[in-house]
């Protein structure tokens, strides 16, 4: 075939000519105050981190499952317990079971899962098939009932028992409505919170955000089986267009994930999470979105307390895909976060983590005395992240007295 009607050569010459062409726009881009904010945000804080224990989880098909077990220590789980559970045992606290999204893996939670930690609770992450660690699956098992029953399988052998607080990230809430449709009594006897975070429970189109985000959804319906499917198949040239296209790859990740500034680390490690997911898999997906509508399943979790949470300036599940959860759920507290994308975790972390603890200790206390949550009101509050705003001025007012501190020192002559 020759290289005009070779799609995978046409892709590639495409996306190396965009990257020539959009280098200059993007570098002027990171020169100005955007970029000094996410400069000014960077922290030394670590990003990994180790896990108390590894398992792997084997699916009825076959598939191997990587998951993470983080511990508390023993004081932190005895204060956690104390006033929290019925008789002050940390043997009485729930597990905290996080779920990633779609093309992210347990990495997303490093944040979350050192917070809840510290906080006394035992939290275990994984990867869904296809993702992060985990194996692969025939192509016809990336679907959201698939993952449904994954969810089940994971806390089956790793909580066996005791109860659980679920969260999901987008395709993660997902999952747990799969799981909440597919095991209705189990839902009802253990699961005593979940946190729905940037996720959709369907009955309307994703990515519904804005021009930006339909085209985009738009390019990967249509571009998808033609491009990642090919492009799967090549994966040294996939990397190839990686490596030269690396600015452009960690702009669009920053425009798509994120709608405040964060550090450029952040964002690095953001790319390189969801640019790790195998093409093959990614194009494999992309079909279970359509048409997906859990929300018959969101009355599952009416007995748990639960948390909505995402971003006002998501492109991918905007508020309004919020709004049916809570509508769905009597008694869901709703959490709208000014300049807030659909990687919220990663983009405000400290927000986020507070809420998370929160709702393991009402879940606690909810259990211990028999409170019916499903008679509480519904509330929603739209919050903004002051103490990042705060930070993000402070450290661009330094950065703005250095930067001026150091132009004066070039422009006074010599000698004076």
């Amino acid at each position: 075939m020759s290289p005009r009607r070779n799609p995978v050569i046409g892709v590639a010459a495409a996306t190396l000519g965009v990257a020539a062409g959009v280098a200059a726009g993007i570098a002027a881009d990171r020169a100005g105050k955007h970029r000094a904010a996410m400069e000014a945000l960077e922290t030394p804080e670590l990003l990994d981190i180790t896990p108390d224990e590894e398992r792997v989880v084997v699916t009825d098909d076959g598939v191997l499952l990587h998951v993470e077990i983080d511990l508390p220590t023993g004081p932190a789980a005895r204060e956690a317990a104390e006033g929290t559970t019925r008789h002050d045992r940390p043997e009485e606290l729930p597990t905290v079971v996080l779920t990633h999204g779609y093309c992210l893996s347990l990495r997303c939670w490093v944040y979350q899962r050192r917070a809840l930690k510290e906080a006394g609770y035992r939290v275990v992450s994984w990867d869904q098939r296809g993702h992060g660690r985990s194996g692969r699956g025939e192509k016809d098992s990336y679907t959201i009932d698939r993952l449904g029953q994954d969810l089940h399988t994971v806390i089956d052998q790793v909580v066996p028992e005791g109860d659980i607080v679920l969260v999901g990230h987008s395709m993660g809430g997902m999952t747990m409505l799969a799981l909440g449709e597919q095991q209705p009594r189990f839902v009802v006897e253990r699961v005593v919170g979940a946190g729905f975070v940037a996720t959709s429970p369907g009955g309307i189109m994703l990515a519904n955000g804005g021009r930006v985000a339909t085209l985009g959804r738009l390019m990967l319906e249509r571009l998808g089986p033609g491009v990642l499917g090919p492009l799967s198949n090549r994966p040294d040239l996939f990397t190839r267009i990686r490596r030269v296209g690396r600015d452009i790859e960690h702009f669009m990740v920053e425009q798509n994930s994120f709608a405040s500034p964060v550090p450029r680390s952040v964002v690095r490690y953001t790319a390189d999470i969801l640019l790790s997911t195998p093409l093959d898999v990614v194009n494999d997906y992309l079909q279970t979105f359509d048409g997906f509508d859990k929300r018959p399943a969101l009355l599952e979790f009416r007995h748990a307390v639960v948390l909505v949470f995402n971003g006002r300036d998501d492109i991918l599940t905007p508020p309004s895909h919020s709004e049916l959860i809570v509508e769905g759920i009597p008694g869901a507290e709703h959490i709208v976060v000014n300049d807030a994308g659909h990687v919220i975790m990663l983009e405000h972390p400290d927000l986020l983590n507070a809420h998370l603890v929160q709702l393991v200790d009402q879940s606690a206390r909810a259990r211990a005395e028999q409170i019916e949550v499903d008679k509480q009101p519904r509330v929603r509050r739209i919050v903004t992240d002051v103490a990042k705003n705060r930070r993000q001025r402070r450290l661009e007012t330094e950065a703005a007295e250095l930067a001026r501190a150091r132009r004066g020192k070039r422009s006074r002559p010599k000698g004076a």
